[in-house]
């Protein structure tokens, strides 16, 4: 069953990578399991525009064997392409849901219509989401609202900020894993 399992990983904006945070850890500790593992560097990795990003995410075969682990600007990604594409499950880290009145977010395209919470929650069969309310970027208000409209497992925190940024070095996510693995080996 794990070689059929795919599992993308999707960085955040503002120039986000393939290695940044906890990204190279969570492949290497999945790819050691057996899964099938894309940790790439998405195209637009400044913007993160929402007309770039669910094109690329459909080019990389998302679909309904497919787990998607997006932080941040990731996370919206996933959100939104489960509006409109059937997923396995999804693991949001550092999620959020308004633009943050930042004009990045503004120009990404994610935010111009309302959010389809049963759409995305009834494309997949599971969505792990964690949050921290130390967090310097996203309100912890819209973290509690994703997890309420989506029925998310909310993990959340009140030391991690967010999850690994130029702040904050964050190498290892071992909660995330564990998480993952829950879900992944029931």
């Amino acid at each position: 069953m794990k070689e059929k399992i795919k599992i993308i990983l999707i960085h955040g904006n503002y120039g986000g990578t393939r290695e940044d945070n906890w990204q190279p850890y969570l492949e290497k500790n999945l790819k050691e399991k057996g899964f099938n593992v894309i940790n790439e560097t998405f195209p637009d990795n400044e913007l993160a525009r929402e007309s770039i990003w669910i094109p690329h995410l459909e080019k990389l075969g998302a679909d309904e064997n497919t787990v998607v682990v997006g932080h941040s600007s990731g996370a919206i990604a996933a959100m939104k392409y489960a509006e409109d594409h059937k997923l396995l499950g999804s693991v949001l880290v550092g999620g959020y849901y308004t633009d943050l009145d930042d004009e990045n977010e503004k120009k990404s395209g994610y935010f111009q219509e309302e959010w389809d919470w049963e759409k995305i929650k009834n494309n997949q069969k599971w969505i792990v989401q964690f949050s921290s309310t130390d967090d310097p970027y996203i309100p912890k208000e819209e973290s509690r609202h994703v997890a309420k409209m989506l029925e998310t497992e909310y993990f959340e925190y009140t030391d991690k900020g967010h999850f690994g940024s130029e702040s904050q070095d964050m190498p290892e996510f071992p909660e995330l894993m564990e998480a993952l693995l829950n879900k992944l080996e029931k």
